[in-house]
This record gives structure tokens, sequence and C-alpha cells, in this order.
């Protein structure tokens, strides 16, 4: 497994949606170029930024096809794909068809609440029948349930198809200790913009951000900073981005960034219910940063 491939900034690329809420694939193209055009390193298609949830199985192999038919082998490609039934995972891993992507970057499982132990056992079955290398996505958040340290190295250590973890917790200590224990080859991603500089300066190897899907280069140079050990920049950049990722996500991700987006004039700002359009106060205010940095 090469660890580079995961260098530095990532993006979740949100999903475009026309005025009659299908997917905008004309869009979806031109935001792709957008990113990598933008020195972006990897993409990440369907994950939770992609609004995954309200998405069908129909119209998520036609979302995959259209980013390895567009990316074209210029960036490595992450397929999200996750779920809280781990027979059902199980079955769509065996069966999806996995060409152009170079991992799979998978939920803890949601709703449910599992113990630690029953979070083990959910990568261990993932393990055992993944087609491509498992990253791990702990984003507590969302899913009730923090994936701690131990699990995440007992997994590490484990599961030799598991090659990484994207942590959203936005616990630095956490991310620390993850570090300290993990196997050589084990990569760690923040998923938490907010907390993605210092974590790189602990020694994670780069960030899936929201951030840089509408900042693609205003916050990549922060992240190529911080690997680089440029400290004072890293962290100057960090100050000016903490405005924004506040706005970004002050009424929900990725209402936020699609709006970004759309200022931009790459997408429609629609949303599929039970989402809906960030509100006008926080739009005016994103405009500015919009208007100031790229």
């Amino acid at each position: 497994m090469n660890k580079s491939l995961y260098f530095g900034t990532g993006v979740a690329v949100v999903t475009p949606f026309t005025a009659d809420l299908k997917v905008d694939f004309k869009s979806l193209r031109n935001l792709i170029h957008y990113l990598i055009d933008s020195d972006i390193r990897y993409l990440v298609a369907m994950g939770t930024t992609a609004e995954s949830p309200t998405i069908s199985v129909e119209e998520k192999k036609e979302i995959f096809d259209c980013f390895v038919e567009t990316v074209d082998g210029r960036v490595p490609l992450i397929m999200g794909l996750g779920g809280n039934d781990t027979m059902a995972l199980q079955r769509a891993l065996q069966q999806v068809d996995a060409t152009g992507f170079s991992a799979i970057l998978s939920v803890s499982p949601y709703y449910n609440r599992p113990t630690q132990e029953g979070i083990y056992q959910h990568y261990k079955a993932l393990d055992a029948v993944t087609p491509l290398p498992l990253i791990l996505y702990n984003v507590p958040g969302r899913t009730s349930s923090n994936i701690n340290a131990e699990t995440t190295l007992r997994i590490a250590h484990d599961c030799t198809n598991v090659i990484g973890i994207k942590d959203a917790g936005g616990d630095l200590e956490q991310g620390k200790a993850i570090l300290d224990g993990r196997p050589d080859d084990f990569i760690v991603l923040s998923g938490d913009d907010e907390t993605a500089i210092p974590l790189i300066q602990s020694g994670a190897e780069g960030v899936i951000s929201v951030l840089a899907g509408g900042f693609p280069r205003f916050f990549s140079k922060a992240v190529a900073a911080a690997l680089e050990g440029d400290e004072n920049k890293a962290n100057e950049i960090a100050t000016l981005a903490q405005p924004i990722i506040d706005l970004l996500f002050v009424e929900g991700n990725p209402g936020g960034i699609k709006t970004v987006l759309h200022q931009r004039g790459l997408i429609e700002n629609q949303l599929r219910l039970p989402l809906v359009p960030v509100s006008d106060s926080v739009t005016s205010k994103l405009r500015t940063y919009v208007n100031q940095y790229d």
C-alpha cells in the first residue's frame, strides 16, 4: 500500500442537484475538474458530504461511474460505502464494482450504538470481504458512537486490509494516541477541518476536507505547510480559516459548502430533504470569504 496516495488534502465531494432534484452530472464533472485543477490530491465519492443517505443505489452507481470517467486516473479516488447492517454491507462490498477506485471509506455503524467490541467485530467482518483497502471513518457527531483509540489500534493491528482512519471526532488527544500506537503503514487522516492542522503537525498524513471543497487552494496551502513543518504559515492560515469553518457548519453540512460552490458558479444551491439551504444571513457572510479566498 502506497501511503503517499493520501498525503495532503483530499475532498469529500458534494452531489450537485438540478432544480428538480435529479443528480446534475454536468455540474459534477465540472466540479471534479475544478478540484483537480486546484491541486486537490484525492477525492472521496459518496461520503457524508455527498448526501449519501438520500441517494439511491442506482444513482450511486451512476455517480461512481461519473467519477471514474471524469477523473481518468489523474488522482486517487476513494469510494464511500458504509452502513449499520454488517451482513448487508458485506454483501454490498462483495457485489460493488470498485474499478477505478483505490480504497473504500466505511463509516462506523450509526444509530445502533454498538459497543467497542461490536465496532471491532464489524470492521473485522468487512476486512474479510472487502475488494479494496478500507479506511475507517469515525464521526461520532453523526453516529453517536465513537471509535476510541484502543479499538482503532486493535483494528489497525488485526485487520490487514484496513489501511487507515478518517477521524472526524475532533479529539486531538485521541488522534495523538492513535498516531503513537499505529502500525508503520497505517494512515491517519483528519476528518475535522477545525483540528486538521494540529493533527497533521502531530504526524497525521493529511485531511479529507469539507472546507477545501470550496476553498481548495487556500486550505491546501495550510495543509502543505503543516506537512513541511512550517508551523507559522500553517497556523496563520488555520486562524484565517476558522471563521469560514464556523459558517460552513453552523447550519449543517453540506448546506454551507453547497452555498459556497453555488456562489462560485459551479452548482445549483439544491439539497434533498430533510436538508435545506442555509439562511440568507449565513449565505451573505460566506460570500465575503468566497470573494477573498480561492
